[in-house]
């Protein structure tokens, strides 16, 4: 049974990365996003390259977590739209199964671009190569943590039509944890210091969402759907 609910992971989060990507639209929008705003503070700022070292963490990872919250809007959307998502909520296999396939292509998708651009953004922002090292980890223990609390938010207000800042206003405060040590490691790691404890914090974030966020996710939907 095990294995018969992985691969139905593997076939159903293919599926689903198929279809976001034949919307070029709803995954490139974020990605521009989440590089304008990381390319318009130099231009705001000019060339003083200490300051802006500095404000790189800071930059980048807010651009990350509000690029994450634009993409978050359109997980469950379509879905409802179009009437699948009433097939979700009386299919044979866990609710939470079929969140994590939603949750986990939207994160190959939307969240994997950003880590691979980020790289270049920082040589942008001067960030040295184990800055860069530091930034990248980060992303990767904290993009998918963005994934799985905001699906919590998109499943709620999946029926709210121009629901504006409401997603924003619900999944801000529960950002801002990995906001504070997302940007703590890359701070740290700017001024030599010890940065394995925020890790290990960093990874238990990743950790419980993984494990509670699908859960919460699939209960989410059921209220959300009929709201």
């Amino acid at each position: 049974m095990q294995l018969n609910y992985l691969h139905a992971f593997i076939q159903i989060t293919k599926h689903e990365i198929k279809i976001i990507l034949r919307s070029r639209f709803t995954w490139i929008t974020p990605l521009v996003f989440y590089i304008m705003v990381v390319c318009l503070f130099p231009l705001a700022i000019g060339h003083d390259q200490t300051l802006l070292a500095n404000m790189a963490p800071g930059v980048i990872w807010v651009a990350a977590l509000l690029a994450t919250i634009i993409s978050m809007g359109h997980v469950f959307r379509n879905d409802f739209d179009e009437g699948y998502l009433d097939l979700l909520l009386v299919s044979t296999y866990p609710l939470s199964l079929l969140a994590l396939t939603k949750i986990t292509s939207h994160w190959i998708s939307h969240g994997l671009p950003l880590i691979l651009i980020s790289p270049l953004l920082g040589l942008l922002l001067n960030l040295n190569t184990e800055e860069l090292c530091a930034l990248i980890f980060t992303l990767l223990l904290g993009t998918p943590v963005l994934s799985l609390i905001g699906a919590i938010g998109a499943a709620l207000t999946v029926t709210v039509r121009s629901n504006g800042l409401l997603l924003p206003m619900l999944m801000i405060p529960f950002y801002i944890p990995v906001l504070i040590f997302g940007t703590g490691i890359m701070i740290m790691t700017h001024n030599h210091e010890p940065v394995i404890a925020y890790y290990a914090m960093m990874g238990a974030f990743v950790l419980l969402s993984l494990v509670f966020a699908p859960l919460l996710t699939g209960q989410a939907l059921k209220i959300g759907a009929s709201g």
